[in-house]
């Protein structure tokens, strides 16, 4: 019974430090569920999406290569390219 405070504690903390990192609230959530609550492999989602989304690609498309390639930059880049 005392895992589940922690784990949510846990959760809460990852999830201010990617909003103080200047991610939107909703796409934070977003990630973290994505990726089993992996604060890591959300943030780097995050930092990709935004990437990629500053070179103008769809954000709907960004998110699901980047799920498909495990968020793998270049390999990633190259799906999108291709699209």
């Amino acid at each position: 019974p005392n895992c589940l405070p922690l784990q949510f504690l846990s959760y809460l903390g990852a999830c201010d430090r990617l909003l103080k990192q200047g991610y939107e609230e909703g796409q934070v959530e977003e990630a973290m569920e994505m990726f089993q609550y992996s604060e890591k492999k959300a943030a780097e989602f995050l930092r990709l999406l935004a990437q990629f989304n500053d070179m103008g690609f769809q954000q709907n498309e960004i998110k699901e290569v980047l799920l498909l390639c495990g968020n793998q930059r270049e390999r990633a880049l190259e799906e999108l390219v291709m699209k």
